[in-house]
């Protein structure tokens, strides 16, 4: 018995701890379970048992499927429109296309009647011909030549004789008396049921004549230079070591399952399939074999395209699309540029840049983005580039920064649009290129230091916007600069580190205030383009590269593993380059084209567009031979391209404007001295104030440009402003 708490005067109240705990509660509880189960459903107010209950049997049976109930051609009005005008279509030029062979068709059934014939007479001839008594009687003959004295024997001979040539006389005459009342019938009918019985005749007699590699019709397509079936598939990637083999070595081991196809897809042969679970293999790992699996289907690697499908479009991790082409996808007539035959062009929406290898059109969004392109020298790199800047002048809002370090004439047109020019990669053009930059620089803090005072009802993220380029001047700033490499390798180390850093603080930052940075070069290694400032680019091309690293370098680390690898091109294709667009997309695409004379036209539109809203401005306003071009009126070639080679310097030593003409074009200046330079330009109505110049403290032969100038016609130079 628990003793009750006695209060002492001088000590404190005890208390037992059991009496104060609470009493157990008696009734049972249900364990605890960590599944957590389904509410039960109401109906009506009353609960009734959900039927996907863990613990109900029948939940897997009576799941409804996800499939849905109708095929994808059949769930929409549209759809199915669309297939039957499709099926119309193609009808249409089946008929068309068997109608053009009748001709064909007829000699060839009739020559199959022949065989037939041929081969109905072979068959009948033994029946005609009594061959059931033949062996009878040849029997008979031999026993009776052994005992010629055997008169009965002799007697069965001559009965079974006698009757086998009866035989034939009735199988015969039967036989020619049908023929006979055949050709009679035939010959006394009308000419339509002389054509129902031709044909009655003429096609069990061609049917008996085919043969097992016959092919009666011809074929309604192009042979086929590939085939493809689930077998084959699997048998590639079993040879790749991306499915396991059966036991003792068979091919019944893990297959793959196909979602779709094989089934042709325009040129060439589409499949989507799920990698077997178990085998531990992923889509990537797939990509990563596409040169052994193109191997095993008997193509060259360019003709085999896979993709992963990702969860957006209902793919796993271990879903591939495939498509295999009949022959190579990106040969053939170039595409022209749809930019040639466009009036005015919007920078803000995507930019048409080339076709895949399906032709389906591919489209680059350049605004908020920085581009790379590298390749090999005539490839088609810097004709691709320019697609892009070639948008670009057909928007009058956008002011273009260009830099060649190459120094030809690739970019030349340009110096009708493009407020900064900077050509070559010689001491003045650097220092022309760093003053470029500079200003750049300037441009951009000035841009984000107005718009971090817009309110947000004008600039709502912080972002220049169409309607803000407008009201507030601000155009669009392309940055161009082509062969890089030259830049960097003809710096001095300060120089080199100062204008690395401007180019990522533009790549990086740029976008933001509308700056989209567009840059080129060969194999960019450590060397020519630093990976601090490859890193930061979003957009990345590259055409034909010599290995796989050289691949990496352009589009980014590990790419070629994933499938973008660049070095599977040849030398056929030039033009055609891996896009990368994202960590995880890229495309083969075939650029389209537009050739250094389009290029030219689309500048001097560009030029017209920013004359009409007063977007004309920089060295393009104060250029004398763009104006002259402009304006119709003919330079002649010897004063313009000196103008271009001395663009960023007031005086020039002769070797070193020799030098800039025989870069610029070799085949007109490679065989000129300065005697010969000399005459050309005096011809040209050059008039030398001083035949020397002083640059750095050094004096030499040279020319001055305000004296090239002199001999371009006032009323050019009134209208530049000089």
């Amino acid at each position: 018995m628990t003793e009750p708490a006695v209060a002492d005067p001088g000590m404190g109240t005890v208390h037992h701890l059991d009496d104060h705990r609470p009493a157990p509660d008696t009734t049972a509880a249900d364990p605890v379970s960590l599944v957590k189960a389904p509410a039960p459903a109401v109906v009506d107010g009353d609960e009734v048992e959900a039927v996907d209950r863990a613990d109900n049997p029948l939940a897997d049976w009576l799941t409804v499927p996800d499939a849905p109930v109708l095929p994808a051609w059949a769930r929409s009005a549209a759809s199915i429109k669309a297939n039957a005008a499709a099926l119309v279509r193609l009808s249409w030029w089946h008929t068309r296309y068997h109608a053009l062979r009748t001709p064909k068709y007829l000699v060839k059934t009739v020559l199959l009647a022949a065989r037939g014939f041929y081969r109905a007479t072979v068959g009948l001839w033994p029946t005609l011909s009594a061959q059931d008594h033949t062996a009878a009687v040849k029997a008979l003959r031999a026993q009776s030549k052994a005992r010629p004295e055997d008169v009965e024997l002799a007697t069965r001979l001559q009965i079974a004789h006698a009757e086998r040539t009866r035989t034939r006389r009735w199988r015969f005459g039967a036989a020619a008396v049908g023929v006979a009342a055949a050709a009679i019938g035939f010959a006394l009918a009308d000419p339509m049921l002389q054509t129902g019985i031709a044909t009655a005749v003429v096609t069990p007699l061609a049917y008996l004549g085919r043969g097992k590699e016959t092919q009666f019709l011809d074929q309604g397509a192009p042979p086929l230079r590939v085939d493809m079936s689930a077998q084959q598939l699997n048998d590639a990637l079993r040879a790749a070591g991306l499915l396991k083999s059966g036991k003792s070595g068979d091919e019944d081991g893990p297959k793959v399952s196909c979602s779709m196809g094989p089934v042709r897809d325009g040129r060439g042969w589409a499949v989507i399939f799920d990698l077997p679970r178990g085998g531990g293999k992923t889509a990537s790992d797939v990509l990563a074999k596409r040169e052994v699996i193109a191997q095993e289907l008997g193509v060259d690697e360019i003709q085999v395209i896979m993709s992963r499908v990702r969860a957006a479009k209902g793919g796993n991790a271990g879903r591939v699309s495939m498509w295999v082409a009949d022959d190579d996808p990106y040969l053939g007539p170039l595409n022209p540029s749809p930019l040639e035959k466009v009036e005015r062009f919007s920078i803000w929406e995507p930019v048409p840049f080339g076709q895949d290898a399906r032709g389906v059109r591919v489209e680059i969004p350049v605004m908020w983005q920085s581009m790379f392109f590298g390749g090999l020298p005539r490839r088609g790199k810097t004709f691709s580039q320019r697609l892009l800047t070639a948008a670009g002048l057909l928007d009058p809002f956008v002011r273009h920064y260009v830099a060649d370090g190459k120094g030809g004439a690739d970019w030349m047109p340009m110096k009708a649009v493009a407020h900064r020019l900077v050509m070559g990669a010689e001491d003045d053009a650097i220092e022309a290129l760093k003053a470029m930059l500079a200003e750049l620089l300037t441009e951009m803090e000035r841009r984000f230091a107005l718009l971090r005072d817009l309110p947000t009802s004008v600039c709502p993220e912080g972002k220049l916007t169409p309607d803000i380029v407008a009201k507030y001047n601000l155009p669009v700033i392309f940055v161009t600069i082509d062969e890089l490499q030259e830049y960097f390798t003809a710096m001095e180390r300060e120089d080199r580190e100062q204008v690395i850093n401007d180019l990522c603080r533009i790549a990086r930052r740029g976008p933001a205030a509308g700056f989209v940075s567009n840059f080129a070069s060969q194999r960019p290694d450590a060397d020519s383009v630093p990976t601090k400032l490859r890193e930061i680019i979003t957009i990345r091309y590259s055409t034909q590269v010599v290995d796989r690293a050289s691949s990496d370098m352009v589009l980014g680390k590990g790419k070629a593993a994933q499938g973008a690898d660049a070095s599977v091109l040849s030398e056929e294709h030039k033009g055609v380059g891996v896009l990368v667009t994202g960590p995880a997309s890229y495309v083969t695409v075939r650029a389209d084209y537009l050739d250094g004379t389009g290029f030219a036209v689309l500048c001097r539109k560009g030029r017209v567009l920013r004359e009409q809203v007063g977007q004309l401005t920089g060295e393009a306003a104060g250029d004398v031979t763009a104006a002259a071009d402009a304006a119709g009126v003919t330079v002649p070639a010897i004063v313009s391209d000196t103008l271009e080679v001395m663009r960023h310097s007031p005086r020039m030593f002769t070797t070193d404007l020799l030098n800039g003409l025989v870069n610029l074009d070799e085949d007109e200046y490679g065989d000129f001295n300065a005697e010969a330079l000399a005459a050309a330009l005096e011809a040209a109505g050059v008039k030398r104030t001083s035949k020397q110049v002083k640059i750095s403290g050094s004096n030499g032969a040279g020319y001055q440009r305000r004296d090239i100038e002199a001999a371009v016609p006032a009323e050019i130079l009134l209208s530049t402003g000089r």
